[in-house]
């Protein structure tokens, strides 16, 4: 659902932050970045403007959103209670990558969490979401700023192209270009819900315990985003394979893109048999290189025109978590 525009994608400005802001306050939406992706914002005291933003990415009603706000202060004024863990936490790792799940203030909406009792809170790091949520003053609900299940956006242009008519702030390129740590805090010990920009181990090393994730869900209400078995999927077919496999037989006859990490096993010089069928992404071999790149690589694959693309997992620990949940959730 696009709203009325068209708005073109605008520089970051104090005249276009003013007028994305103005835009929340009257319970319409604009795209903005955040240090993982981009976000699509509304009014999370609004039930309409929240319906808005699920309306515009065709998301089901039972898959909650993440609200954004400008400190710790304007989370406690919406939660329904603030345990001492998430204090603990915000103190350590707001601004930034992680939002913590608690019980849910009146004020919000039972649509922002999917008819929970719970929200999901969020103070990001990128400057430009820190200036329009001042500016607005608002709490502002933002899934990622894309279609239900499709890739997520790390670039206005990403933005532009799958949600034409609604005001983007362009921010550049996202710094860490994967989605936020989620932590359920409502429960003992504090449980993983989604693994993200955030690695476990820093959680870890703040809280001691944190429950691993439970497995994906097919259907049914959720206490956070990125909990569906299907999730952040390229418009082509997506194949995992074990590094160093040979990707060339598992493509069909049509084009075929490879994501590979560079100097593992099967190399980009192998491409060569291919001709031009084949389409090779090599990325960094650390996670956070790799997550920084992951969906601006799969963007680049799906604009090539690739059938499939067929994926080297990184399955090595702990560390990779987040990247390979985002690979497998898109293979579902």
């Amino acid at each position: 659902m696009a709203m009325n525009g068209p708005y073109p994608v605008h520089n970051v400005t104090d005249e276009s932050v003013a007028e994305a802001a103005a835009l929340l306050v009257a319970g319409q939406l604009c795209a903005f970045p955040t240090e993982t992706v981009y976000g699509l914002g509304g009014n999370a005291l609004s039930e309409q403007a929240v319906r808005r933003i699920y309306a515009a990415k065709g998301r089901p009603a039972d898959n909650p959103l993440i609200v954004h706000v400008a400190d710790e202060a304007a989370a406690r004024a919406v939660a329904g209670e603030w345990p001492r863990a998430a204090e603990i936490l915000a103190a350590r790792f707001w601004p930034g990558p992680l939002t913590l799940v608690v019980r849910r203030g009146a004020a919000i909406p039972a649509l922002v969490s999917a008819g929970s009792e719970t929200v999901a809170l969020r103070v990001p790091a990128h400057p430009v979401a820190a200036r329009l949520l001042r500016a607005c003053g608002l709490p502002v609900a933002a899934p990622s700023a894309n279609r239900s299940e499709q890739l997520s956006p790390t670039t206005a242009e990403h933005v532009r192209r799958g949600l034409p008519g609604v005001l983007v702030l362009d921010g550049g390129p996202c710094r860490l270009g994967i989605e936020s740590t989620v932590v359920d805090l409502t429960r003992e010990p504090a449980r993983l819900l989604r693994p993200g920009a955030l690695p476990l181990s820093a959680l870890r090393s703040v809280l001691g315990e944190v429950a691993l994730p439970g497995p994906p869900m097919a259907e049914g209400p959720a206490r956070s985003p990125g909990m569906r078995t299907r999730h952040y999927a390229p418009r082509a077919r997506l194949v995992l394979t074990p590094e160093g496999s040979d990707p060339t037989r598992l493509g069909g006859a049509g084009k075929l893109g490879v994501l590979m990490i560079e100097g593992r096993g099967w190399t980009a010089n192998a491409a060569r048999d291919g001709g031009d069928r084949l389409v090779v992404e090599s990325m960094p071999d650390d996670p956070q290189g790799y997550g920084a790149d992951l969906y601006a690589a799969l963007h680049r694959l799906d604009d090539a025109g690739v059938e499939t693309i067929v994926v080297h997992l990184p399955d090595r620990g702990e560390t990779w978590l987040a990247i390979c949940d985002r690979l497998r959730r898109a293979a579902a």
